[in-house]
């Protein structure tokens, strides 16, 4: 019983202390304080104007959202024009602020383990991570960043292998067809959404 207690001991400050083994590692740097800052918001404001506020903020200072925009619109994004471009990406942005603010709920105790780095040939890291939840299993995220002229930036997320740029060209270009192939459908509901 003794040695399981150790056992256990021992494992709960491997998770700790796991971050700091990877600490000289830049983009693994950016994800840990993107998850801590996110964590504490998340703690620290209710669901609301506040909390929505500060993940657009996390979102502006850490994501490369010009980019991930740009990759989410795919080919509708050359239909676009440049006024139309801007208010996708502001709408966007918006948009994905006020659902995470909600979807993050309250904090329940989740923390956030960054692993490896792997360095692609085309400048990308690859940082893992897992979410450890109080209440389920770990959930395994793989964060795509890439330096930019303002820095390192995540310009992608996947959650158990599923891309969420990716995800969101799914549902993009799927609105956008069912809305005669126009681009101004989706930005008006973006923007309706952010609204909200």
């Amino acid at each position: 019983m003794l040695l399981a207690s150790r056992r256990a001991a021992l494992g709960l400050a491997a998770a700790l202390f796991a971050l700091p083994a990877f600490a000289a590692e830049p983009a693994a740097d950016l994800i840990a304080a993107t998850s801590a800052e996110v964590i504490n918001i998340i703690k620290a404001k209710p669901a609301g104007p506040a909390r929505q506020a500060a993940i657009q903020g996390v979102l502006q200072t850490k994501f490369d959202l010009p980019y991930m925009g740009q990759a989410a619109l795919g080919a509708n994004w050359n239909k676009a024009t440049e006024a139309q471009r801007m208010r996708f990406l502001k709408a966007a942005e918006s948009a994905e602020a006020r659902a995470y603010s909600e979807r993050f709920g309250q904090y329940g105790g989740q923390t956030v383990v960054v692993g490896k780095v792997t360095a692609r040939p085309n400048g990308v890291s690859i940082v893992d991570s897992k979410i450890n939840q109080s209440n389920g299993q770990p959930i395994k995220l793989e964060w795509e960043v890439r330096t930019t002229n303002q820095g390192l930036r995540i310009t992608d997320v996947k959650v158990e292998g599923v891309s969420m740029v990716m995800t969101r060209r799914s549902d993009f270009n799927s609105y956008i067809q069912t809305n005669g192939g126009k681009v101004q459908p989706l930005i008006d509901e973006l923007e309706a959404r952010a609204r909200q």
